[in-house]
């Protein structure tokens, strides 16, 4: 069936649109980026990576955080935002976010560094 112009078009006749793995990936990497206070001073940003099935989207985030800090704090309010961006810029549920602290950056050991003159 085609249709004429003005006239709308049924929606199994429409298309598909499908959103790649990396592109998910950055918006939940950049989402994480939001979610932080900052990144550690010489540490990395977030990186994503996304195992999209359907509309559902898995996300497995690595990050570095300051120390001492509230580590729990920060790694809900990761996953509670990638969760929100994904689905409201990708259109996706977002079941799981898992949250992997690759690094914790001491404040006292950059102090103390810098501290030392030779």
């Amino acid at each position: 069936m085609t249709s004429l112009p003005g006239q709308s078009v049924e929606p199994a006749e429409r298309g598909a649109t499908r959103i790649a793995d990396r592109v998910v990936a950055k918006i939940a990497a950049w989402a994480a980026r939001e979610a932080l206070d900052a990144v550690p001073e010489g540490g990395e940003p977030p990186h994503a990576t996304v195992t999209v099935h359907h509309q559902n989207a898995r996300v497995r985030i690595s990050l570095e955080l300051d120390y001492p800090s509230d580590i729990g704090r920060q790694c809900g309010a990761v996953r509670r935002r990638v969760a929100e961006r994904v689905k409201a810029l990708a259109g996706m549920e977002v079941p799981e976010v898992a949250v992997q602290v690759e690094r914790l950056h001491s404040a006292y050991a950059r102090s103390a560094a810098q501290g030392r003159t030779r």
